[in-house]
């Protein structure tokens, strides 16, 4: 596991979602150590006139912003983990995307393991029978 939900809003981009998708799984695995075979991300595009910081539309200052949001397991990870996975995921973001702005953020947040799972079974359940599938 883990979940990602991105949100971005560019001005123009031939980026696809599928591309985004690859590229931050691959980045999960890399810094997180995730099992990339259930990463599931969710990746949405959003009308750049509608995507506001400091008050002004990204789409007025031409400029790209995003928002990932991954969830994964509490205590699966060290602080440098994480440290790493945001600055590896702004550096990769801000290379498909043009003049990224610097307020995109990338936020982990720790889930309880008794407090989520797939597949029908929680990772608490995963980790107490040795059930890594």
């Amino acid at each position: 596991m883990p979940y990602l939900r991105v949100r971005i809003a560019s001005p123009k981009t031939t980026v696809t979602a599928q591309k985004v998708a690859a590229l931050l799984t691959q980045l999960a695995v890399n810094k997180l150590g995730k099992a990339g075979a259930v990463a599931a991300v969710d990746v949405h595009f959003t009308d750049p006139n509608e995507w506001f910081i400091g008050a002004k539309s990204v789409a007025e200052t031409n400029e790209t912003s995003f928002f990932v949001e991954i969830k994964i397991t509490e205590s699966t990870n060290s602080r440098d983990d994480k440290a790493a996975f945001v600055k590896a995921t702004f550096e990769q973001m801000s290379q498909l995307f043009p003049n990224v702005a610097s307020a995109s953020y990338v936020v982990l947040q720790d889930v309880a393991s008794d407090s989520w799972g797939y597949g029908g079974r929680t990772q608490e359940y995963r980790y107490i029978t040795g059930d890594a599938s």
